[in-house]
């Protein structure tokens, strides 16, 4: 009988998502697949430090130990997905089991895109440094998000907690009330919801992840075993844009246990504090200093081969976010590494 993935959370993971390979990287850069390769081969025998996504993947994997070790169904498969060789592979193994991380599944597509096999493996969640991918999984309808490579990357936690912490639109929901933010203004946006507070907001591209991962991540206290995970909405909307946001999580029956209607102030502390495991937004002035102190993950929005553009309204610069590859508009480089080429 052919093993079953129907009732697991699935998470697909990027080699350099799970993994430190800057320096790998650099080498892909300035001399291409083939030094790659050879100094993955020549290297197989070092372990790789942890990456960004790393503390994320680890709480899912011990959790899901736990409700094994309870006699229960493993409620968690992360899948390695990497357009890396399966010959350059052998060292992401290695460290796979140094790191005890119960990862047996793996595809290697050899530079080609691994999108095109997310339904197949039935992945409710890819974490990648490749844009392309990441772009065509949110298209797909498949929650994603770019690891941004920043300083949280070698975060180390004793809390077994599972910690995410999510925008709220273009995110949990979708970008249909900002598009009025950003055409009309906040006066605008402000009175379009407290006219719709009633009706709630439409699903976005991790809407039905999160409500997955709260079900299978409950937990069970009669097995002895303690909900693995905590989540939180942390939102730059503020009253009167609040009810409806409220109003919405409730009809849709999700229970988020902490919620922050910030109106605009720093999420960076906020982070911190509540100490996310994972962090997921659409704009990068939100995901810059939040990935200073917390693994974050970019999340584009829904608008195939279009570019983040910058309009002028009310004398404010508003981001209509849209998606670049290679980098954002206006800008000589990212403000951290957000993507490229991922082997």
């Amino acid at each position: 009988m052919a093993y079953d993935l129907q009732d697991k959370l699935v998470v697909a993971v990027s080699a350099r998502a799970l993994f430190d390979l800057s320096v790998e990287n650099r080498i892909y850069e300035a001399e291409g697949a083939e030094a790659y390769c050879a100094y993955q081969i020549q290297h197989e025998g070092e372990i790789l430090e942890p990456g960004a996504g790393f503390s994320f993947i680890q709480k899912l994997l011990r959790f899901s130990r736990r409700v094994r070790e309870a006699g229960r169904q493993s409620p968690v498969e992360v899948i390695l997905m990497s357009r890396s060789s399966a010959d350059a592979s052998l060292r992401f193994f290695r460290s796979i089991a140094y790191y005890e991380m119960d990862i047996t599944r793996a595809v290697f597509t050899d530079g080609a895109s691994v999108a095109s096999y997310l339904k197949s493996f039935q992945v409710d969640l890819l974490l990648s440094a490749h844009a392309e991918d990441v772009q065509s999984a949110v298209e797909s309808g498949i929650a994603s998000g770019i690891v941004c490579e920043a300083g949280s990357s070698r975060r180390q936690t004793e809390d077994e907690t599972i910690r995410i912490a999510l925008d709220g639109d273009a995110v949990l929901f979708t970008d249909e009330s900002e598009r009025i933010f950003q055409e009309r203004g906040l006066a605008v946006f402000e009175e379009h919801e407290r006219i719709n507070a009633a009706k709630p907001l439409k699903p976005g591209p991790f809407a039905g992840f999160l409500k997955k991962a709260a079900e299978l991540l409950a937990g069970d206290m009669q097995a002895g075993i303690p909900s693995g995970i905590r989540t939180a909405l942390v939102t730059s909307r503020c009253a009167p844009a609040h009810e409806r946001v409220i109003r919405t999580l409730r009809e849709w029956g999700i229970r988020m246990d902490e919620v922050f209607f910030l109106g605009g102030l720093s999420k960076k502390e906020v982070l911190r504090a509540f100490d996310a495991d994972i962090f997921f937004d659409d704009q990068q002035l939100h995901i810059a200093p939040a990935s200073e102190v917390v693994p974050s993950a970019l999340v584009p929005c829904q608008k195939n081969g279009k570019k983040l553009e910058k309009t002028q309204k009310a004398g404010k610069s508003h981001e209509i976010r849209k998606y670049s590859a290679r980098k954002l508009s206006g800008k000589a480089e990212p403000v951290y590494s957000l993507c490229g080429n991922e082997w």
